[in-house]
């Protein structure tokens, strides 16, 4: 990835920290902990939105940020609410520059695709602020494969490009493999997939009775809530067992492991709740492994649906 692997002249761990809990269910000395725990283990690059916890993710970030502005890569996301157009993207951008205590911002996401907002507004209101360098790089977030060519068209008839994408992607949520991860293979875009260890079902946990967003928020209730995922997350556990690892650890291993070379968000609530998730970066996973974790779950048909050719 020509723009987005490198920072102050070295590349950065192929893992990211996403800052989601920062002022939410984790609170300051929480956040902290976890932020230098990200940076003693290597990350350097660090994600956040201007929608996450009414802006203390980032305020607290950019709190902990600020004393090594240059060692760091800070990526954010526009308004959710407010949509793709020119005035909410100034807007959340102002307000992202002071919570963060930053002028520039290094990536800043377009966070959800807007159907009410001609793209052309949208990627020139991006290619102005990169021109006036209040951002360096430009990416979506939760955009299909489809969605991101056709705002690539329009950002390169500006002179710009998407340089970044963030989907889900995880053991159980591979539909990103159909079209978004090869599509960034193909077209030199940096895939940064969030939730890696499926909001907490990858780490074992509900298996084990404990309590979590499963368990106390509708949305990831239904959007991990197929019977085939929990006997995924089961088998997980029973072959980090095998292994003596941690699922966590196997889980985000797991996603760095594809061919497109992804930068996964880490994320958690506290400093030993990441612990895991932090010893990923450095597990080895060989093929053979690689394959075993993989028939744990069904890959998706391919994009055509013309299942004779796989």
């Amino acid at each position: 990835m020509t723009q987005m692997t490198t920072l102050s002249g070295t590349v950065p761990r192929p893992f990211a920290f996403g800052a989601m809990q920062f002022g939410g269910k984790a609170d300051q000395t929480q956040s902290r902990a976890m932020y230098d725990a990200c940076r003693a283990a290597g990350i350097r690059f660090f994600d956040t939105a201007h929608a996450y916890t009414d802006g203390a993710s980032e305020t607290l970030l950019g709190q902990f940020a600020g004393a090594e502005r240059d060692q760091v890569l800070i990526a954010t996301k526009a308004s959710y609410a407010g949509g793709a157009s020119r005035q909410t993207i100034l807007k959340s951008v102002e307000d992202s520059r002071q919570r963060l205590g930053m002028d520039v911002l290094d990536l800043l996401y377009m966070h959800r695709w807007d159907d009410g907002t001609p793209l052309q507004e949208t990627f020139e209101t991006l290619a102005e602020l990169q021109a006036k360098g209040t951002i360096r790089y430009i990416g979506v977030s939760n955009y299909a494969a489809w969605q991101v060519m056709k705002a690539q068209c329009v950002a390169a008839s500006l002179g710009t490009r998407i340089d970044a994408i963030q989907p889900m992607y995880n053991l159980v949520k591979r539909q990103a493999e159909v079209e978004i991860l090869p599509m960034c293979i193909s077209e030199d875009i940096l895939p940064v997939p969030y939730s890696p260890l499926g909001g907490g079902l990858l780490t074992g946990k509900y298996a084990a009775g404990s309590d979590g967003r499963l368990t106390q928020d509708d949305r990831y209730a239904k959007r991990y809530g197929r019977p085939e995922m929990h006997q995924s997350a089961r088998d997980l556990a029973a072959l980090a067992a095998e292994l003596g690892a941690d699922p966590a650890t196997l889980a985000v291993a797991w996603v760095a492991r594809h061919p497109s070379r992804p930068v996964p968000i880490l994320s958690a609530s506290s400093a030993p709740q990441l612990a895991p998730s932090l010893a990923g970066m450095d597990y080895a996973l060989d093929d053979a492994l690689y394959a075993r974790l993989s028939a744990l779950s069904a890959a998706p048909p391919p994009a055509t649906d013309r299942l004779e050719e796989v």
